[in-house]
């Protein structure tokens, strides 16, 4: 709209109503709503044809005989689990193969991209240098 158009529209109809029309100022039966997805389409004399692919599915899991509550209280303690550090996850995950691997006698420390070491950081965007390495 052009300016002119708002300076006659607020002086027709008055200038605290030349703000835009939300729930609490329109009527009772007014629902502008909060973008929801459309589940269909209106047609040219105003009916509404729902699209059954439009319609969201909710796929929830099967909760039967499960314990855990969904919602935890603000007054639950904290959790006891200590902070994951690196020498944590390194004896957590890959010391248990490097363990059974060196008691088969297969441990060969030139493949050690079988345990997830990387050879060389080419191709990386992040490349993990000392320098890099948080201190």
């Amino acid at each position: 709209m052009g300016l002119l158009q708002n300076v006659v529209r607020g002086l027709v109809r008055g200038s605290d109503r030349m703000a835009e029309i939300t729930s609490k100022f329109g009527p009772k039966s007014f629902n502008k709503g909060r973008g929801a997805k459309k589940m269909g389409y209106l047609t040219a004399n105003r009916k509404f044809i729902k699209v059954k692919e439009m319609v969201p599915q909710f796929i929830v899991p099967d909760l039967t005989g499960f314990k855990l509550r969904p919602y935890v209280s603000y007054k639950a303690p904290p959790g006891a689990e200590e902070e994951m550090t690196a020498n944590k996850l390194f004896s957590e995950t890959v010391a248990p193969a490097i363990q059974k691997d060196i008691e088969e006698g297969t441990f060969d420390p030139k493949y050690l991209e079988k345990y997830g070491f990387e050879p060389t950081q080419e191709g990386k965007l992040f490349k993990l240098y000392p320098k890099n390495y948080i201190q």
